[in-house]
């Protein structure tokens, strides 16, 4: 079996003429990448691009500001994944601008890790109304799904702000501004709904694709891959995650997400409405819609303000534009403690990502 220097070695080998840029989707694999270094241990002409990978990034503005309206003038039990929590909305100075500081303002706001936590809470309070706000990608919303079937309690209703990850990529590809020559495309997704669904990017654009675990391992493979594959003029889908990925992903999973959710055009912060890239709840389970158990809350005007802070370019950071470093806030205004975008707040975010391993300025300074 080959080991990372192994597949390094071999890279090193490939006869690379021009700049070559890969764009990995996932926040998994750029906390991979750059937690092992790989940047600065690949060839000089390989540039490896951050995508829209983290789900806490693209929430869309408006969904985070009504889970705070519904926190602070709801009196409900507010639960979210914990880096929801952190995300700030744009709103006056001195207004709350975060389910954090709802939480330190005296609102019951509660993280939670799994689906199976928001059911055990509001089976434990049956007097209040809890509202679990589920933000996520396909991984995620797979046992969000799983926990819709097995049933709720009567008092939990959801706001969710599901997306999926292949039309942000098919939007990229499909602007014709790309940026990017390969795609390693992230295994977490390809294990729930299989490694196929990342087939249009050989078969509609001509683009050499490779499904990568998160080690250093599986990933230089996937790299290994696609560049082969650029200079072979060669163009497939490459498996480099074989040990969860398998044709077809998981059935059981994708039948849940496709009975209590149905699939619609969404708003992505800073990016704008995605065709047939968000969940919704199916009608089955309209009953426990937050946005219908509580309409007052539901402030459409909000999708005017909604995008990024001012002089946040995290959207840009998301498509793959810029680099999280050329973003003129980051390392100044805006870092982990106090962050402007979305970002710089998630394990996820490219910002937050290059922060923790030690890119702390930013390119211009």
């Amino acid at each position: 079996m080959l080991e990372a220097k192994d597949w390094l070695a071999r890279i090193h080998a490939l006869n690379i003429e021009q700049p070559l840029r890969i764009m990995n989707v996932c926040g998994g694999h750029e906390r991979s990448i750059s937690m092992a270094g790989l940047r600065t241990a690949l060839p000089e002409q390989v540039q490896l691009i951050a995508g829209p990978g983290c789900p806490v990034c693209v929430c869309p503005e408006e969904d985070v500001y009504q889970a705070i309206q519904l926190a602070v003038h709801a009196n409900v039990i507010l639960v979210a994944f914990g880096d929801m929590l952190r995300v700030p909305v744009n709103v006056a100075k001195g207004a709350v601008r975060s389910l954090e500081q709802a939480k330190a303002a005296g609102a019951d706001v509660r993280p939670i890790a799994s689906p199976r936590e928001a059911v055990q809470i509001a089976q434990q309070n049956p007097e209040r109304q809890v509202v679990f706000f589920a933000a996520g990608f396909e991984t995620t919303m797979a046992p969000v799904a799983a926990m819709l079937l097995e049933g709720v309690p009567d008092n939990l209703s959801l706001l969710l702000s599901g997306r999926l990850t292949w039309p942000a990529v098919a939007m990229l590809l499909g602007s014709g501004e790309a940026g990017f020559h390969a795609l390693v495309a992230p295994g977490h997704v390809a294990t729930v709904m299989g490694p196929e669904e990342w087939g249009f990017v050989v078969e509609k654009h001509g683009m050499p694709a490779a499904v990568a675990g998160f080690t250093p391992v599986s990933l230089l493979a996937a790299m290994y891959s696609v560049l082969r594959q650029l200079i072979e003029d060669k163009r497939f889908l490459d498996n480099c995650y074989p040990e969860l990925v398998k044709p077809e992903g998981n059935p059981v999973a994708r039948r849940h997400l496709a009975r209590a959710f149905d699939v619609t055009d969404a708003n992505w912060r800073g990016i704008g409405i995605i065709p047939a890239s968000g969940y919704a709840l199916a009608p089955a389970y309209a009953a426990h819609d937050a946005r219908l158990r509580f309409p007052d809350f539901n402030d459409a005007e909000r999708k005017r303000a909604g995008q990024m802070p001012p002089g946040c370019d995290c959207a840009r950071v998301v498509l793959g534009r810029i680099n999280p470093d050329q973003c003129k806030l980051y390392g100044t205004a805006c870092t982990p403690k106090y962050p402007v975008g979305p970002c710089m707040v998630s394990d996820e975010g490219a910002c937050r990502i290059w922060w923790s391993t030690g890119i702390r300025a930013a390119a211009h300074a």
